[in-house]
């Protein structure tokens, strides 16, 4: 009768069903709560990408007209390549070309950006180029561009609207 007193006495430790039930009651109110805050974040990261891209590019074109400079591959007026690490980038006006394998290739962001043509209201269309990121199936994302011109080397982030991006 001892014994039995004893495991009688003896208080049970650990959660009830109900108190489980209720803690992922909870933690499901608050995960409902928390999700839409971190759902749009492909939206910040095409951003970033665009930004570092701006970068990118401003960088190439530097690097691509210093390199055309001191190996006298090129004169402001004349068509020519010039040879970076191997890849043979395009260049005009002593700048990378505003087309495929010049800027782009330069760049190294020819996988993952568009390039597409001004409309012929801009200042010299032909000579400059709207660099787009991809949409994911192969298409120009709209809302997400900037501006590089071949005959300054200069790139017009200006126009990059970021609200639909």
């Amino acid at each position: 009768m001892n014994t039995m007193t004893a495991i009688a006495s003896r208080k049970e430790k650990g959660f009830t069903l109900i108190e489980l039930v209720m803690v992922i009651v909870i933690l499901g109110i608050l995960a409902a709560f928390a999700l839409p805050r971190f759902a749009d974040l492909g939206s910040e990261a095409r951003i970033s990408a665009l930004n570092g891209a701006t970068g990118a590019v401003k960088s190439a074109a530097g690097i691509a007209h210093s390199a055309c400079l001191a190996r006298a591959a090129c004169t402001t007026d004349d068509t020519a390549t010039v040879d970076l690490d191997g890849t043979t980038i395009n260049m005009a006006n002593a700048y990378p070309e505003a087309a495929a394998g010049g800027i782009d290739v330069a760049a190294q962001i020819a996988d993952d950006f568009i390039l597409g043509t001004l409309s012929g209201s801009e200042p010299e269309p032909s000579r400059s180029v709207v660099i787009s990121a991809d949409d994911g199936s192969g298409a120009a994302q709209a809302d997400c561009n900037f501006t590089y011109a071949e005959n300054t080397g200069t790139v017009d982030a200006t126009l990059t609207v970021t609200t639909g991006c």
